[in-house]
């Protein structure tokens, strides 16, 4: 057996005894070895994906909805530098990826070989862990380093405490394909019980115990760990929850859906000061949240590692990695204040919502609600989740992702159908025309892939909506072309070319049915800017009348 084809079955192997069960994968000639080694391999899923960042945001959706390692497989050269993005996000959102870049060897390196680059941490410090494996070769103790190798990266990439990307950069040289012969210098066969080597868990940290107090709030932003246990804690001590809908604290009663507009009504924010707040993940939706966060006295962030911790407003005080809320004595006036306000709130954002037409809130709010139980929801990290946060209601039993490390809008098509596969049960996804442009490749799927329960709701306005709603839009003269950017691409012609069932939505009435179906398919909304970018000044005048009326 030539050494590229062992070391590739011998990892490929380990890392499936380790319980990797999902492998993506984008074509190429120096990546030979694990691509025919994955193809043999019964015991995982393999897609392949023929754009390398499609094919590495792909597997960032199946890692983030299984929060299970995923492995990312490429040839070299700028196959490689095209996974930068998605490795990017995983960092930022503590998504594990074990990504596997193929390389050539030494003697290559640095002499204009074709396909070659310095692959080595070529992902910075957004890999929480790097090693160059070296040029496989047929002497005993290989198979030893491997699978010790295959085991410290998989439980690298799985945390405990802080999960994310993982580089092993692999130097096959040639022949690249199984020459027939398969014998070895030693055996190459792994532990018959398991991993090569086991990793054992550790106990769950001591909690920091918080004084009684009725006065506190619990806020729950994107990647929050442990949600339903704070939440119903939260209830216990009669806290509001201000949840995002990414971070999965928005149901029961404790639920506050108006908290940007609350917190942005500068009598309320002044008059609603607690004790104590309680962060869980990365708010950062919701401006009037964080200016408000900024004035909290007692600010609690918890993080499961304690060397990365979330704090874009610099107000923590304090920093655990769990909390306890103990139940509090005393009246309810404290919830109430809050609840009294969100009713008054959502009510006047109901209203003029719906009497919008087809507007983007009312968009995000009725699909939002009209989702079975169990289904997920993917979310376009620009105005769908924005729409989201203020206009979703509080419901249960529906599960929303968005990437929100870093917030890019790049891959966006790739990741919810990654999410869409790892999840059992019909898939959305919320995104904008800009965001779904970018990821049209990610439609491209070859006969024998696994395909996705995933209904693409597209909302066009021709153009980046957000900008519209920011001081470039002040600026009339530049504004359409290096903000608004219009496009006035067909999206029906789009769906043709791959084949995608396509559907156009023209009155709101109708969107609940157009997302009914199985299988990948996309609906298309479309709205106009400048009347969106109104109608958010009309919600945010609306909700702060009602909430003074009170």
């Amino acid at each position: 057996m030539n050494p590229a084809t062992a070391l590739a079955t011998v990892l490929v192997d380990e890392l499936v005894r380790c319980g990797l069960t999902d492998v993506v994968m984008a074509p190429g000639s120096r990546s030979a070895p694990l691509a025919l080694a994955l193809h043999a391999e019964s015991r995982v899923r393999l897609h392949v994906r023929i754009d390398e960042r499609s094919a590495s945001y792909l597997a960032l959706g199946l890692a983030r909805r299984s929060e299970r390692p995923v492995a990312l497989i490429c040839s070299s050269g700028t196959a490689v530098a095209n996974f930068h993005p998605a490795v990017i996000e995983a960092s930022e959102s503590g998504v594990p990826l074990l990504v596997l870049t193929a390389d050539r060897p030494p003697e290559l390196r640095g002499t204009g070989a074709n396909q070659t680059i310095d692959q080595l941490k070529v992902f910075g410090p957004s890999a929480r862990w790097f090693a160059e494996v070296g040029v496989p070769e047929e002497r005993p103790g290989q198979v030893a380093y491997w699978r010790s190798l295959a085991c410290r990266a998989y439980q690298r990439a799985v945390g405990p405490s802080d999960p994310g990307p993982v580089h092993l950069n692999l130097a096959f040289r040639e022949p690249l394909i199984p020459d027939g012969d398969s014998s070895w210098v030693e055996s190459l066969d792994g532990d018959a019980s398991g991993p090569w080597v086991r990793t054992r868990v550790a106990p769950p940290p001591v909690a920091l115990h918080l004084p009684p107090t009725r006065r506190g709030v619990l806020v729950v932003g994107d990647g929050a760990a442990n949600v339903r246990r704070y939440v119903a804690a939260a209830g216990m001590a009669g806290w509001p929850v201000l949840s995002e809908p990414n971070g999965g604290g928005r149901y029961g009663d404790h639920a506050v859906s108006t908290y940007h507009f609350l917190l942005g009504t500068p009598s309320f924010a002044d008059a609603h000061q607690p004790d104590v707040v309680v962060t869980l993940g990365r708010p950062g939706l919701s401006r009037s949240l964080l200016s408000w966060l900024r004035r909290a006295q007692e600010h609690i962030v918890v993080a499961t590692d304690l060397s990365r911790w979330p704090d874009p407003t610099r107000s923590a005080t304090q920093v655990a990695q769990a909390v306890e809320i103990p139940v509090a004595a005393g009246d309810d006036a404290w919830l109430h204040s809050w609840r009294r306000a969100d009713a008054a709130a959502r009510a006047a954002i109901d209203e003029l919502l719906d009497s919008s037409g087809m507007s983007e809130p009312r968009i995000a709010r009725d699909l939002a609600d009209s989702l079975p139980n169990g289904a997920l929801l993917f979310c376009g990290s620009s105005m769908p989740i924005r729409d989201l946060d203020q206009a979703m209601r509080p419901r249960r039993g529906l599960r929303l992702l968005a990437n929100r490390g870093v917030s890019g809008i790049d891959g966006l098509v790739s990741t919810a159908m990654g999410a869409a596969l790892a999840h059992n049960g019909p898939s959305y996804a919320l995104l904008g025309d800009l965001t779904f442009l970018h990821d049209q490749n990610g439609l491209i799927l070859g006969p024998r892939e696994p395909r996705p329960d995933l209904c693409l709701v597209v909302v066009n306005n021709d153009g980046g909506g957000i900008f519209s709603l920011l001081p470039q839009a002040a600026i009339r003269d530049p504004f359409e072309r290096v903000f608004g950017t219009p496009h006035g691409v067909d999206l029906g012609y789009v769906a043709a070319a791959t084949g995608t069932p396509y559907r156009l939505v023209e009155d709101i009435s109708d969107l609940p049915k157009a997302v009914r179906g199985e299988g990948l398919r996309i609906v298309e909304v479309r709205t106009d800017r400048e009347p969106n970018a109104a109608l958010h000044g009309q919600l945010r005048d609306a909700a702060q009348a009602a909430i003074r009326e009170l």
